[in-house]
């Protein structure tokens, strides 16, 4: 007997984790570790596939292994990670949205400057190792190989000063809600970098990627280093960007 709406639903759901979890699998193994008939597992497989959460693929033949039909396999799909990626900002949204009310929207900003400090200490080696003329590069490589995809580009239209761009935020819509998130990341990058930031564009606001101008250092240097970006947060701050 089919399983009811909801029940079937939450199997589904429990089917793609444990994709997502182990990596590519076959259908018995799933079936095996679930408590699945055949019959079962193959069905939410085939609703699986059909709603574009998961892909087959064909296993290598082992060594030993008879000229049998290869294995299928099932692997999550980028639309799939995606899904599991917005319950857990759903959850951490949640999370922000009770401490702030339990213990105030300061709770929020210590929150989000205590998670980037690790960031910080990560990429601070290699940020101040380069020449100051490189360190907006050396933050754009440090971001990338966190998955941030950033670049950089010279401020157009002759202006000066750099821009650092992100073409990924994880967390968007959550800074979209907590833009203390974003102001916590600015205020990082203006230390790592030892001049002023400002924050331009944002994927959290519908933008295309998150672009944050960096003030030339020669400019910088008659009116102290990155003191722009610590003004105290406030929540009508843009926001985006990285925030793990």
């Amino acid at each position: 007997m089919p399983e009811p709406g909801g029940s079937e639903r939450g199997t589904r759901a429990r089917v793609a984790r444990l994709i997502l979890e182990l990596g590519p699998s076959t259908a018995s193994s799933l079936g095996t570790r679930l408590g699945l008939t055949p019959a079962a597992i193959r069905r939410h497989l085939d609703n699986l596939l059909a709603e574009g959460m998961i892909e087959t693929r064909m296993a290598r033949a082992q060594r030993g292994r008879g000229r049998g039909r290869p294995a299928r396999l099932f692997a999550i799909t980028d639309a799939g990670r995606s899904a599991f990626e917005h319950a857990y900002d759903d959850l951490a949204a949640s999370a922000l949205r009770f401490l702030a009310e339990t213990s105030g929207p300061e709770a929020v900003t210590e929150f989000a400057r205590r998670q980037l400090a690790d960031l910080e200490s990560r990429y601070a080696p290699a940020v101040g190792a380069a020449p100051p003329e490189q360190r907006v590069q050396a933050l754009a490589q440090a971001l990338s190989a966190d998955g941030y995809a950033a670049s950089t580009t010279r401020t157009p239209g002759g202006g000066t000063g750099d821009q650092l761009c992100q073409h990924h935020c994880p967390v968007a819509h959550v800074a979209a809600e907590f833009p203390e998130l974003c102001e916590a990341e600015t205020e990082v990058f203006s230390r790592l970098l030892g001049t002023p930031v400002q924050r331009l564009a944002t994927i959290a606001r519908g933008d295309g990627v998150c672009t944050t101008h960096v003030t030339d250092r020669s400019l910088a240097a008659g009116r102290g280093s990155g003191r722009e970006s610590r003004k105290p947060m406030t929540r009508n701050t843009e926001s985006g960007g990285l925030f793990t």
